[in-house]
C-alpha cells in the first residue's frame, strides 16, 4: 500500500510540476496563470489535452510541438520530474500528514523561484513576500512548529542578508545582492525557522561559490565582462536540502565542536 501511495504522490507531483511550468513562464511576464490555456510558444496553437500529460507527453512527442514541429524546451520535463521526485521524498519523510502538505507548498514556491531567478534574475514579490506571509499564517496552526520560530526566521533571514547587502554596497559602491534574495531568505525563515535560515544561507553561499566562480570566469571571458549569478536557486536548493538532512548536519556540527 505504501508503494501505491508513493506512486500516486509522484504522479500528483508531476501534475503540479506541469502547473509550476505555467507559473515559471507567465509570472515574470505578468500574465495570468489560469487563462488562456497552454499553447505552443512558436505557433501559439492550444496544446491538446492528450499532449499535456506530465512527463509522458514530452517523451511521446519527442520534445516537439505536434502542430509545427518546434522544439519544446527540456525545461518543462525537468520541472515536472523535479517536482514529482521532491514530492515523493517529502511523502517518504512525513507520510500523508499535515506537514506533508505544508512542505510540498513550500518546495513548490522554491522551484518556481529558482527557475524564474535563473532566467530573469528577479524574484517576484508574489512568491517571496506572499510566501513569507503564508508561512507566518501557517505557523499558527502548524504542529511542532512555534510561531516565534517563524517570526525569528523572517527577522533574522531578511535582516542578515540586508546587512550583508548594505555593507557590500557601502564598501564597493555597487549593488551585489538584490532585494529579492533578502525577501526570499525571509520567506525560507517563515517555513524553516532560524536554523533553516542559517543552513540555507551558509550552504547556498558555499554551493554558489563552488558553482559560480567557474561560471563567472568562463562567461566573463566569453562576453568580455562580468556575469551575474543568481543566488536564489542556491538558497532554494539548500532550503530543500535542510528538510531532509539539515537537522542531522546541524546536530553533527554541534557534537563535533562540543566534544573538542
Amino acid at each position: 500500500m505504501h508503494t501505491i501511495y508513493l506512486i500516486v504522490v509522484f504522479v500528483f507531483g508531476a501534475i503540479i510540476g506541469s502547473f509550476l511550468n505555467v507559473c515559471i513562464y507567465r509570472i515574470p511576464r505578468k500574465k495570468s496563470i489560469v487563462h488562456p490555456p497552454s499553447a505552443c510558444p512558436a505557433c501559439e496553437k492550444p496544446v491538446r489535452f492528450y499532449d499535456n500529460i506530465p512527463l509522458v507527453s514530452y517523451l511521446v512527442l519527442k520534445g516537439k510541438c505536434r502542430d509545427c514541429g518546434a522544439r519544446i524546451s527540456f525545461r518543462y520535463f525537468l520541472v515536472e520530474l523535479i517536482t514529482a521526485v521532491v514530492f515523493a521524498m517529502i511523502y517518504r519523510r512525513w507520510g500523508l500528514s499535515y506537514e506533508f502538505f505544508i512542505q510540498i507548498f513550500f518546495t513548490a514556491i522554491l522551484i518556481v523561484v529558482s527557475f524564474i531567478d535563473y532566467d530573469f534574475q528577479i524574484i517576484p514579490d508574489v512568491l517571496s513576500v506572499g510566501g513569507m506571509f503564508a508561512g507566518l499564517i501557517i505557523s499558527f496552526v502548524r504542529p511542532g512548529f512555534r510561531v516565534m520560530e517563524a517570526v525569528y526566521g523572517v527577522l533574522i533571514g531578511g535582516g542578515v542578508l540586508f546587512v550583508i547587502a548594505y555593507g557590500y554596497q557601502l564598501i564597493t559602491k555597487r549593488e551585489g545582492m538584490g532585494g529579492g534574495d533578502i525577501k526570499l531568505l525571509a520567506m525560507i525563515g517563515s517555513f524553516s525557522g532560524l536554523k533553516g535560515v542559517l543552513f540555507s544561507l551558509i550552504g547556498g553561499s558555499v554551493v554558489g561559490t563552488l558553482v559560480g566562480i567557474p561560471l563567472m570566469l568562463m562567461k566573463g571571458r566569453e562576453e568580455g565582462g562580468k556575469y551575474a549569478i543568481p543566488f536564489g536557486p542556491f538558497l532554494s536548493l539548500c532550503a530543500v536540502l535542510y528538510l531532509f538532512m539539515g537537522p542531522g548536519v546541524i546536530h553533527a556540527f554541534n557534537e563535533f565542536f562540543m566534544n573538542r
